[in-house]
């Protein structure tokens, strides 16, 4: 390959991919191919997953990937929630385990969602 595929090739796949592949419930966004800002943005994009937690990844980057080798619970909870999704925790046949709703809300947070993330504006045009 000649040119890897670009940041917006990879969004447009996992778009395409929700159209096209109806009988496939779920599409995950690896954070470890992707990298967790273009992840996050992916959830936009017809993404419904991110690739778990993972103590200490070796194959993506034996290939070359730079991302972070370990994502903790916190971290990915903290991604989920900042690219305006609520996390689940599920088992391998994506059977909802736990629901992470938020446990405390400020003033701030009182008013409703606007269906709007944040990650995905500020990371749209880098993506």
């Amino acid at each position: 390959m000649k040119t890897p595929p670009t940041d917006f090739d990879a969004l447009r796949t996992i778009a395409v991919s929700r159209i096209y592949l109806d009988n496939f419930d779920h599409i995950t966004a690896s954070w470890v191919g992707m990298g967790m800002k273009l992840a996050q943005v992916a959830l936009s994009y017809g993404a419904d997953d991110l690739h778990g937690t993972i103590i200490e990844e070796h194959i993506f980057h034996m290939a070359g990937a730079t991302s972070p080798q370990l994502q903790t619970e916190a971290d990915m909870i903290k991604a989920i929630r900042e690219a305006g999704r609520t996390p689940v925790q599920r088992n391998t046949f994506y059977e909802p385990i736990k629901v992470l709703a938020e446990t405390s809300q400020t003033a701030n947070e009182a008013e409703p969602p606007s269906n709007k993330s944040k990650v995905l504006e500020d990371n749209l045009a880098t993506a």
